[in-house]
């Protein structure tokens, strides 16, 4: 595979794979999505995927949300926010749509805006 097509598909997709555990900040410029811990927030600027052994305790800020594991802090995004029947979260939402699957966990409250995120909590 040559340097600029590996690099290529690195930009496109990033990910925190299971029984990783990243302590503090985490940025990313693209989609990510979290199979292992984070004790932190995150902030991406496009679609945030929380696998069913993923967790965060910190807040998160994306354009998009779709949580299948566990968050304990609050979601700030832009577009949407999917809650898929294994999610649990204790969490603020902040986000213009929101879909919960049944058997989803939440606690906390939700705010059905058209805020961007970088102005939803204010």
């Amino acid at each position: 595979m040559s340097k600029e097509v590996s690099e290529n598909i690195a930009k496109m997709y990033n990910s925190l794979t299971n029984n990783t555990k990243i302590a503090g900040k985490l940025v990313a410029d693209s989609d990510i999505r979290i199979d292992g811990e984070i004790l932190g927030d995150l902030s991406c600027n496009g679609k945030v995927v929380i696998g069913e052994n993923g967790y965060i305790k910190g807040s998160i800020s994306c354009i998009c949300a779709e949580i299948i594991g566990t968050i304990d802090g609050d979601i700030i995004a832009s577009e949407s926010v999917i809650l898929r029947s294994t999610a649990e979260i204790k969490s603020d939402v902040y986000t213009k749509r929101m879909i919960i699957e049944p058997k989803a966990r939440f606690v906390g409250f939700c705010s059905l805006t058209n805020l961007d995120k970088n102005s939803a909590k204010e």
